[in-house]
């Protein structure tokens, strides 16, 4: 799994993403190539900004328990696999506005690096170290760069 707080595999994924095109097709799923770069940053979103509200105690808890190891342990997500609601895209996105929007969110990340992110609290899960932050931004990423064949 790429470390994507290590620069040369962020080169690396940034690479994946400028081989995309507004008319890349998925190999599976229903999502355009903006929705899923709209779908992508809503995690970024979360990590850096306070746009999506943080879970309650209880919802907290249940997903810890039932979601967590699937996110940030190191097996692949499953083709059309289910989605938290924050992160259903269903509405049309500029292609080129979401591309920046993701680079600029995957530079400022691997910028800040590993020790920001140790124990930063995730709206889900809360506090997470570095190395699950790390799984979760970039098995995500792999997971649909190669829905989208790159």
């Amino acid at each position: 799994m790429k470390n994507l707080f290590d620069k040369t595999d962020v080169e690396t994924t940034l690479e994946r993403i400028e081989n995309l095109t507004p008319q890349t097709k998925p190999q599976w799923g229903k999502m355009s190539v903006a929705q899923m770069l709209a779908h992508i940053n809503v995690a970024y979103d979360m990590a850096f900004t306070d746009k999506y509200p943080k879970a309650n105690g209880f919802s907290r808890f249940m997903l810890k328990l039932f979601v967590k190891k699937a996110v940030v342990g190191p097996k692949p997500y499953p083709k059309n696999g289910r989605t938290a609601p924050q992160f259903i895209i269903s509405d049309q996105r500029d292609f080129d506005q979401e591309k920046s929007k993701l680079l600029t969110y995957m530079k400022k990340a691997q910028e800040l690096g590993a020790a920001h992110f140790e124990q930063k609290e995730s709206n889900s899960f809360g506090p997470l170290t570095s190395q699950e932050w790390n799984v979760m931004f970039a098995k995500h990423l792999d997971h649909h760069l190669t829905q989208f064949g790159v």
